[in-house]
């Protein structure tokens, strides 16, 4: 089992729901918000060259709280462990280059919900490899999975191939998440994702400066703003509070995140960006929604879907 942030002793006079609570407001909040953090950051970085920036620094920032809160020894992994974060960080960051792609084009509510799909694919894979999960979790991922259907109708604009592109990147991530399930994964949840996030990081920054020709005089304060949530908030700040709520709070109760983070990327994309929400989008949320609210409830959803994701997540 990965170490995590287990409280050992009473914080001021905060009970620890109350704690509990912030915690989890946090990761709402935080996470949920990255869709909009991408949007901008994308707005004028081209996309490939801001998420392995952005995983880099985020990947160092790691490093040094992992080094702070536990020492040299937790950054120490096998051949074996290295490997696996090496083949998870091409996935997870990998989905998240794809979604920085497909958001140029794709409103950042109705990609959130697509991304919340993840734990209905998760079902699915651990399904079609030998496992047998609970009825009610595998009537909810066909449910929603129709609820899919009417988000990636084309609709607002957005073209059918960047639609497809983040389902695309949600499949991506949940297979990042199935693997370093069973994986030989370093002990240190922190460690792990330091790795992760640099193997992903150094693999995409080579492609980034290929495809594009990044002029920093071209980023815009709205863009460079963006960026720096998502690797100080988006991901340091948002995966602790995760990281303590696992080790903290019941499972059931920290799945929330999956469901309840779409809800936040949508309103803040309608109040910030003034995404329209259509019936079809509506409909399709509310399939979608209630199927992944049914699996997380039913199911032990392995927590790095979120992880390392748009928010990471990590990865969301």
């Amino acid at each position: 089992m990965r170490r995590g942030l287990r409280e050992t002793g009473s914080v001021g006079s905060v009970s620890h729901g109350v704690r509990v609570w912030i915690a989890l407001g946090t990761v709402y909040l935080l996470w949920g918000s990255t869709y909009l953090g991408i949007e901008l950051t994308g707005e004028t970085i081209p996309p490939l060259f801001a998420v392995a920036t952005r995983f880099l620094a985020a990947a160092l920032l790691m490093f040094a709280f992992t080094l702070w809160r536990r020492g040299p020894r937790a950054l120490r992994l096998g051949r074996d462990e290295l490997a696996s974060c090496a083949l998870v960080g091409t996935l997870l960051p990998g989905s998240n280059a794809v979604l920085f792609v497909a958001e140029r084009h794709v409103p950042t509510g109705v990609a959130s919900l697509i991304i919340g799909t993840v734990p209905l694919w998760i079902v699915l894979q651990r399904t079609l490899t030998g496992d047998r999960p609970p009825r009610a979790a595998l009537a909810g991922v066909i449910v929603g999975f129709g609820g899919l259907v009417l988000l990636v109708r084309p609709s607002g604009g957005a073209p059918l191939w960047s639609l497809l592109l983040v389902v695309v990147a949600a499949m991506m991530w949940a297979a990042g998440a199935f693997l370093s399930a069973r994986l030989p994964m370093p002990g240190d949840s922190f460690a792990a994702t330091s790795y992760e996030m640099l193997t992903g990081g150094l693999i995409l920054l080579p492609i980034g400066l290929a495809a594009t020709n990044p002029h920093f005089s071209h980023f815009s304060g709205r863009s460079i703003g963006g960026f720096f949530y998502l690797v100080t908030f988006g991901s340091l700040v948002g995966y602790t509070a995760f990281v303590w709520l696992l080790d903290n709070a019941p499972i059931g109760k920290v799945a929330t995140y999956a469901y309840v983070n779409p809800v936040v990327a949508i309103a803040l994309g309608a109040i910030v960006l003034h995404e329209s929400i259509t019936w079809t989008i509506a409909a399709g949320a509310a399939l979608v929604l209630a199927c992944v609210a049914v699996v997380v409830r039913r199911e032990s959803i392995p927590p790095e879907a979120e992880a390392v994701g748009a928010g990471a997540a990590e990865t969301g």
